[in-house]
């Protein structure tokens, strides 16, 4: 969520956390601040709203030095105001985090005791206000640093930096991922490794615990029982870091219309002469449990579909926020997957850590191999979307559903539930998605049918099987996106409560490619056309020809096979909820309240 940046340069500071600063906004945030150190005296600047905000206030109060931190907030205690965003100073030390200190109102009446009273509502303030109680009983920076951090409960990335200490910064992490960056006589640390991508390629990931101590010469790393340890440098490809739009005017337009060649790039990696490059064998396993959150969950859902249907493998799916909290029963002959586009997901890589020592085998699909959860998993399947900057989801979605759907294929061979054959068919109907993913991309009166969707408080979509998720991811998006209220159904349970919304200034999207379940549907969208609401069919050409008269829009998908049709029907989910966004006039890659990384609870 909250983007870190921090720099120990050879050049102005400013400038450059500014920049890295940039390459964090598609974490989403709502206020920033940098701090530096110039001729031993610690000062900062901040803003509320988008960068630029703190920019244009750096134009009229600069702030010179080459040693300072940097900080996009999203907003957790306190609302987004200049005082309550980040850097928090108190006295000699300036803090910036991320995460959330579960302990700060009983540090923060000590503090109040002992004569440090917060001015922020802030859980941040405290580590500041503590820091600094510390070192007016007489620690140095270093000690005063650490003891504080001895004190903190709950999750947190650290980074602070000390008035007279141009050359010192202190890092810690504990279930929010950090990162150091080694530089020719300069350090840097990071949330990510597409933070500091334009100033080094050399990254040491932070492990769990993990305190470090950074200067010009290099880091010092201590583990959470104080012991001196090394961490492995990791070089980055910067070209795997690149953010551009590339001539599209939002990344998410971007994104959208990249799904063909990225998805094509994840099945050349899985798929080697019609042979699956997977390195899991599902023979013995009892049961899968999938866990989840958001867009990720859906394409869970979808794969439970593929799992049971192909495999015959129960599957179960959890919400990845509930699913410790109730305590499951896990089989020792099990297999846990875990689903996550950024693979730091706190509610995910808590859930992944309550399962590790009750199943046989913890497996990971993540968009980023050198993550918290890929690192702590048994097996990580990097999904291969490159970075995905627009908040709301779009190839990393259809990269998942792959994956999985790839996955599911291995244990249908494994289980003896697909033959050589079988086999070779779908990797067939798979090698054609990219081209009828094009397709799909190539029309549509996208626009035109946004402009009315617009108008609307209230959105419906319906599926059937596996286009359900797909319903429920398609209104998700368009909440996001367009902030218009949107559910998604099974089309089964329309008269089980949500027929009651329908009238005719209500839209309702029915996701229905001409399969088994197409009749059904179709006489679900009949109960709702009978009472006056508009529907929008989205389905295959004969399933527009037989069900869209009395249809207020229809929109024709390239017929597919039944196994592909979730992959595919996700692309009219995506571009009504971008072309709708647009109509709104809201901010399609930044959407309010939203974070691309949710690393807090």
């Amino acid at each position: 969520m909250c983007g870190i940046v921090g720099v120990l340069g050879d050049h102005e500071a400013a400038p450059l956390l500014v920049e890295a600063l940039k390459r964090l906004e598609y974490r989403g945030y709502d206020s920033a601040g940098i701090a530096t150190v110039n001729d031993g005296a610690l000062d900062r600047r901040r803003a509320v709203g988008k960068l630029v905000n703190l920019s244009d206030l750096l134009v009229h109060e600069p702030l010179a030095g080459k040693a300072g931190i940097g900080h996009t907030r999203w907003a957790t205690h306190g609302a987004a105001t200049v005082i309550n965003a980040h850097p928090h100073k108190a006295g000699p030390v300036a803090v910036v985090h991320n995460g959330i200190i579960e302990n700060f109102r009983e540090l923060r009446a000590e503090l109040a005791e002992a004569g440090f009273a917060a001015e922020s509502q802030t859980d941040t303030e405290t580590v500041a206000l503590l820091t600094q109680l510390h070192m007016s009983q007489g620690l140095n920076a270093v000690e005063a640093a650490s003891a504080t951090i001895a004190r903190l409960h709950g999750a947190f990335a650290l980074c602070f930096l000390f008035d007279g200490e141009d050359d010192l910064m202190i890092a810690a992490r504990k279930g929010s991922p950090l990162a150091i960056g080694h530089g020719k006589g300069e350090m840097f640390v990071g949330s990510d490794a597409i933070a500091l991508a334009p100033m080094t390629d050399e990254i040491t990931y932070l492990e769990e615990g993990d305190r470090a101590v950074i200067t010009r010469a290099g880091a010092e790393i201590f583990d959470a029982e104080g012991r001196r340890v090394n961490r492995a440098m990791t070089r980055i490809q910067l070209s795997a870091t690149r953010i551009e739009k590339a001539g599209y005017k939002h990344f998410m337009a971007k994104e959208i219309a990249e799904q063909p060649v990225v998805l094509a790039d994840a099945l050349r990696h899985y798929v080697q002469d019609q042979h699956l490059n997977l390195p899991v064998d599902f023979t013995g396993v009892d049961r899968l449990t999938m866990v989840a959150c958001g867009t990720a969950s859906y394409a869970c859902h979808v794969a439970k579909y593929w799992f049971e249907q192909l495999a015959g493998l129960p599957v179960e799916v959890d919400i990845a926020s509930e699913f410790r909290y109730r305590e499951p029963p896990l089989s020792p002959t099990s297999w846990a997957l875990f689903v996550s586009q950024s693979g730091e997901t706190a509610d995910t890589l808590a859930a992944l850590r309550y399962a590790k020592e009750k199943v046989a085998k913890i497996v990971s699909v993540v968009n980023v191999p050198t993550s918290s959860i890929a690192r702590e998993s048994d097996l990580a399947l990097p999904i291969l979307a490159g970075v995905e900057v627009g908040v709301a989801s779009t190839k990393a979605f259809t990269c998942q559903l792959t994956v999985l759907a790839l996955l599911a294929l291995k244990a249908a061979v494994d289980r003896g539930r697909l033959d050589a054959d079988g086999l070779a068919k779908h990797l067939a109907d798979l090698a054609s998605l990219p081209g009828l993913m094009n397709h799909a991309l190539g029309g549509g009166d996208y626009p035109e049918i946004a402009e009315e969707l617009a108008e609307a408080q209230d959105i419906l979509f319906l599926g059937r099987g596996s286009m359900f998720p797909i319903a429920l991811e398609g209104a998700l998006k368009l909440k996001e996106c367009s902030y218009i209220h949107a559910e998604g159904y099974a089309s089964g349970e329309l008269k089980h409560g949500p027929i009651a919304l329908i009238d005719a200034r209500v839209p309702v999207i029915v996701m229905a490619p001409r399969d088994a379940l197409f009749d059904k549907t179709v006489s679900n969208m009949q109960e709702v056309m009978a009472r006056h609401g508009r529907v929008l069919l989205i389905s295959d050409a004969q399933g527009v020809a037989e069900a869209g008269s009395g249809c207020w829009r229809t929109l024709t998908m390239p017929q597919a096979p039944d196994f592909l049709a979730p992959i595919l029907y996700a692309l009219p989910a995506q571009l009504l909820a971008y072309h709708t966004a647009i109509a709104k006039g809201t901010d399609v890659d930044q959407p309010r309240n939203l974070a691309k990384s949710v690393t807090v609870e």
